[in-house]
């Protein structure tokens, strides 16, 4: 596919990165690690913040109104893993979710324990569009905390340098065009002067809707789809040719 844009915006899962890695590795450490980690942790900052708004996402005013003024922090770690195993179980991307997610998942990269995958091609296709000139962007539905270390810690090395922007959930629902529209305007550049690749033709059905360039991503172990609604196909970023 052709593109004479000036900037790119990519999804994770599936797109820059296979989604066994974050399905059979990232997902079983933060089942693994939860209790334990809430039980170190519970008073660190990021993971109280985490907690109320997953208080906040099931439709809770706060963790004390969630289980009571009286209750015992035992019963608020217990309330909040439950949650967080039930929202993980239905795939639900709610925002305090993902936040504690992020956090846990930093004792994993930090440690070394977690090295996340990116497709071979990703690299190399990041360094050619900053050359060229391009602003490079994550949108994922995972918390930004998250994509931070994740890109920090890959199997090529720290990709951060790669990108101008990470964005997230709390921009939007990756299915809503205005998500879009907010996030060309933090590019300061038209929607039509950016590229948005995702394995996901809802997202991308959003963003091209918001007037942005679409690619639809087909990797290794991604869900088969059946109405690809017109979107340009690529399997490998190289096939984004730079006009």
């Amino acid at each position: 596919m052709q593109f004479s844009g000036k900037g790119i915006l990519l999804d994770i899962e599936g797109t820059t990165s296979s989604v066994s890695f974050v399905y059979d590795e990232m997902f079983p450490f933060v089942r693994r690690e939860l209790d334990s980690f809430l039980a170190a942790q519970w008073d660190d900052v990021d993971v109280q913040l985490a907690c109320e708004q997953i208080a906040n996402d099931a439709g809770h005013a706060s963790i004390a109104a969630w289980c009571g003024q009286d209750a015992s922090e035992e019963s608020r770690k217990a309330a909040v893993s439950a949650e967080v195993a039930r929202l993980m179980d239905n795939d639900v991307k709610a925002t305090g979710l993902k936040s504690l997610q992020g956090v846990i998942w930093r004792s994993g990269f930090e440690s070394g324990e977690l090295l996340a995958h990116v497709y071979d091609d990703v690299p190399a296709a990041l360094k050619a569009w900053n050359e060229a000139g391009l602003d490079v962007r994550i949108y994922s539905s995972g918390s930004v905390q998250a994509q931070l270390l994740f890109f920090g810690h890959t199997v090529h090395g720290n990709l951060l340098n790669q990108f101008k922007g990470h964005y997230d959930t709390m921009v939007g629902s990756k299915k809503e065009a205005h998500s879009y529209t907010q996030i060309a305007n933090e590019f300061k550049l038209e929607p039509s002067e950016i590229l948005f690749l995702s394995d996901v033709p809802a997202e991308l059905d959003a963003a091209r809707t918001a007037g942005m360039r679409t690619g639809l991503c087909v990797r290794p172990g991604n869900a088969q789809v059946s109405d690809k609604n017109g979107h340009d196909q690529l399997t490998d970023f190289a096939q984004v040719e730079l006009t």
